[in-house]
């Protein structure tokens, strides 16, 4: 008993190192993808057709924030391209790049299948059918609103239908909701190919094409307030939601036991992934393979607990994208790539990675 006792406190005091410890590690990582956040924007802000230097970019932002802080070394037409359009531009990529992130996570835990993203299970295609319906038929937009709520009915749409499709029995098997995702995916590409071609304008449907494939050339300060307001919001519930998207991910029967209702979890979460989806579609466009890749880096980070899994995929999300936004603007200079066309040069042989392993096979296997 004097030896439980004396090895009793020695054991606390171990686990409480260990746990501060991991805790400290997890601030410091937070810490660092924040300042690769900050340094990767700053560099998509600098960087372009007419390079401004980082100093410069420092002292316009710095001066429009707090004017007379630092000397104006700069001149109006660089001022005019940071403010107006760069800056822009790169805080709309922290945003798509962070959300597209969190959905990637959240659809992998509530379907239990690591191949589960917004693109491959038709939802960002189901984004874009409403979104095109709304910019070629030319319904008035009103502020974007409008683009953006018919570009949520349409992942809606998709993720119900896929949804529907995947159960067997009233459980989702994952083979069949990656199949009904693939399938619906290419229906909904038909249906807003099928309009983009009766537009009266060629050239419309041409920008509009372009855009579909990602695109955030016409980011605008006017944008901005939309999906960061979405994505706060979303990104607040999710992390209070993580201890039911631990159980979920562990598998149903476990969720249940520890008194989750899966139905109601699955429900909401898949409201508010379609709305997420739609808010960012309706910004930039379907960017394919960021909510595939970018949770699994995390995850081989911090492990799957989604306390941590989400705020680092935000994070990591958010600077990948702005990454690919730089390349996709100066690979092919003074001509624009589509974002999916850079995604796609990661995305597709990590996609091949995933389907070469074990755990993907049994979990794509028919039960």
């Amino acid at each position: 008993m004097t030896g439980d006792t004396r090895r009793a406190p020695a054991q606390a005091t171990s686990i409480f190192k260990g746990r501060a410890g991991t805790e400290r590690r997890f601030g410091l990582l937070v810490g660092a993808l924040a300042v690769a956040v900050v340094a990767s924007t700053w560099l998509a802000v600098s960087i372009g057709a007419i390079p401004v230097a980082l100093p410069q970019t420092w002292g316009i932002v710095a001066d429009r924030l707090v004017p007379g802080l630092v000397p104006r070394t700069w001149t109006p037409v660089q001022e005019q391209i940071v403010w107006d359009f760069r800056l822009p531009r790169a805080l709309l990529a922290l945003l798509v790049g962070a959300g597209l992130a969190v959905v990637g996570a959240v659809l992998q835990a509530l379907v239990r299948n690591p191949l589960a993203d917004p693109f491959l299970l038709g939802i960002s295609s189901g984004a874009s059918f409403g979104a095109v319906l709304v910019l070629i038929l030319g319904i008035s937009t009103l502020g974007g609103l409008p683009l953006s709520a018919a570009a949520f009915a349409g992942s809606l749409l998709a993720l119900g239908l896929v949804y529907a499709l995947a159960q067997r029995s009233g459980r989702i098997t994952p083979s069949r909701l990656v199949l009904a995702g693939v399938a619906l995916a290419y229906l909904f590409q038909a249906l807003y190919s099928f309009v983009l071609q009766q537009a009266q304008s060629g050239r419309a449907a041409q920008q509009v094409l372009f855009w579909l494939m990602g695109s955030l050339g016409g980011a605008r300060w006017e944008m901005l307030p939309l999906p960061a307001v979405a994505l706060a919001g979303g990104l607040a519930y999710l992390l209070l939601q993580h201890r039911r998207l631990n159980a979920l991910s562990a598998g149903e029967e476990t969720a249940v036991s520890l008194g989750v209702n899966v139905h109601r979890l699955r429900l909401t979460l898949f409201v508010l992934t379609s709305l997420l989806v739609g808010v960012l579609v309706a910004t930039s466009g379907a960017i394919a393979f960021v909510g595939l890749i970018v949770p699994h880096a995390a995850r081989l980070l911090v492990g799957a607990d989604h306390r941590r899994v989400l705020p680092v995929t935000a994070l990591l999300g958010a600077a990948f994208l702005q990454l690919v936004d730089i390349a996709a603007r100066t690979v092919n200079a003074p001509q624009e790539l589509a974002l999916s066309i850079v995604t796609a040069l990661f995305g597709v042989p990590f996609f091949l990675w995933l389907l070469r392993r074990r755990s993907v096979d049994r979990a794509v296997t028919v039960a």
